[in-house]
């Protein structure tokens, strides 16, 4: 059996080494990753937002740095948190204007509005792409810090992603798929199917769950991801607007079919969102985050763990040079000591 710490490490550990090797070949159709690279099955140094900034193998990207502004805020609290709370981190440990070059350049607008002081659920009113994967392929420490409490999770993605998006908006309602995939997925038996069942039975049936049955329905026949892609190629495939391939609802699907096809294994899902083609780096973000929290990190090789460990020691603009390890740890910790408090509050109210 799987121990809950391995799973929140699984769940950590995958989603940041899937983004640091998806992003090497990120907004790439799937036939040019397949001409240059094969099939992409290890972490390569890459250049992004064509900065000039050379980076080394093993280096995470955006949303990998917005999950670690969650992450410490959660240490810091020891509990769940709120929008505030995590402003509250942006305003210290975000590096000045880093837009363009370990974030979109979108959120150093956002960070120049959050230190005015308005509530940090209004910061989301001032973005400008509502339905992106902006939260969705970010929010697993909002999942880990609810685990095994699902109505918890989704509380929290809808109150916290309001620093990204406007309430009630398509991306959060796609993040919420996230949030309720590894809150169940982290329960001691939990099963593919009790997560996708989780899915369906708390996230929003005529938005969110006709599409994703739809499309699990549609690629139940594919067992490789050569297959999956293909089919999914004529469903998803927008073109010409910004961030065409990164809209929450397209990435979200494909992780969770992702996610069923490989039944949990997290280092399969991380192959298989990398070279999936489109918004790799997310979809296999979420498909891996979810697989961790389910299957633990034993299937990812050590040496993946500590060439995106190196990367992060020599980051010169990340929030964080903690480990996966360490990343994965001060959220258990967090967990734990919200369990010791629920159970004392719990033996002193019952007399």
């Amino acid at each position: 059996m799987v121990s809950l710490k391995d799973k929140f490490f699984g769940c950590i550990a995958g989603c940041h080494i899937a983004s640091s090797m998806g992003a090497v070949v990120e907004g790439m159709k799937w036939q040019d990753i397949e001409a240059r690279y094969g099939f992409v099955d290890d972490l390569l140094p890459y250049e992004h937002y064509w900065n000039g900034w050379k980076r080394e193998a093993g280096t995470t990207e955006d949303g990998v740095e917005r999950q670690k502004l969650m992450i410490t805020a959660i240490a810091r609290k020891g509990d769940r948190v709120n929008a505030e709370d995590i402003r509250a981190v942006w305003l210290t440990d975000i590096r000045h204007k880093v837009g363009g070059l370990i974030s979109e350049p979108f959120e150093d607008t956002l960070l120049a509005i959050a230190k005015t002081g308005i509530p940090a659920t209004d910061l989301g009113r001032y973005c400008d792409y509502a339905g992106l994967n902006s939260f969705a392929r970010a929010c697993h420490p909002i999942g880990l810090i609810n685990a095994g409490d699902v109505k918890g999770a989704i509380e929290d993605v809808l109150q916290c992603g309001q620093l990204y998006q406007t309430p009630n908006s398509r991306g959060l309602k796609w993040a919420c798929v996230t949030g309720v995939a590894i809150a169940e997925a982290t329960k001691r038996d939990a099963t593919v199917d009790s997560v996708i069942g989780a899915i369906f039975d708390n996230c929003d049936k005529d938005l969110v769950v006709s599409e994703i049955d739809r499309m699990l329905k549609y690629t139940s026949d594919c067992s490789t991801i050569q297959e999956m892609r293909s089919k999914l190629d004529g469903i998803y495939c927008g073109e010409g607007m910004p961030y065409p391939f990164s809209y929450a609802n397209e990435v979200v699907t494909k992780g969770v079919c992702i996610f069923s096809m490989v039944k949990g294994d997290t280092k399969d899902a991380i192959l298989a969102g990398v070279n999936m083609g489109r918004d790799t780096d997310c979809v296999a973000a979420v498909a891996a985050g979810i697989s961790g929290a389910l299957t633990g990190g034993s299937s990812i090789p050590a040496s993946w763990i500590e060439k995106v460990d190196h990367a992060t020691s020599v980051n010169p603009y990340t929030n964080s040079k903690r480990t996966l390890q360490e990343s994965a740890d001060v959220l258990y910790d967090a967990y734990v000591r919200r369990l010791d408090r629920l159970e004392s509050y719990a033996g002193a109210m019952r007399y």
